[in-house]
């Protein structure tokens, strides 16, 4: 059993997280995380939710006309953006980048709930590997 050591955090760890697939059955993609004490995830999820809290301009039919296209579209670039400040990297085929993080909550929806599922109970519950 390991000693613990307090004050020296690691940079990052992995998990190996299980992608729920559109036809049935997981995949599974290993990810680096940025690791953060309970505090400043705590820090980290305040300043999401602030950014988060988009009003409309004005109450015109123009600002406040729903498209669930749109909609889609801004959960998707949401959902990738905070993978982004999350991952510092991952073993798929395809290279880490905010494009290809976008095409993965674009094509396999679940994956992005996935990951921000396990990395809130790594950091909040210390909850040991899959």
């Amino acid at each position: 059993m390991a000693k613990i050591s307090l004050g020296k955090r690691p940079k990052s760890f992995k998990r190996v997280i299980k992608v729920p697939m559109v036809e049935g059955g997981f995949a599974a993609v290993e990810v680096a995380f940025i690791y953060r004490t309970r505090t400043e995830f705590g820090q980290f999820v305040d300043g999401v939710m602030k950014a988060a809290q988009v009003v409309p301009a004005s109450a015109s039919d123009d600002d406040v006309e729903f498209s669930l296209r749109d909609a889609l579209e801004r959960t998707r670039d949401t959902n990738a953006d905070y993978i982004l400040q999350i991952v510092e990297g991952w073993d798929l085929d395809e290279p880490f980048s905010r494009a290809a993080v976008i095409q993965l909550c674009d094509e396999l929806p679940g994956a992005a709930q996935a990951i921000i599922s396990e990395y809130r109970a790594a950091i909040t519950e210390g909850r040991l590997g899959n």
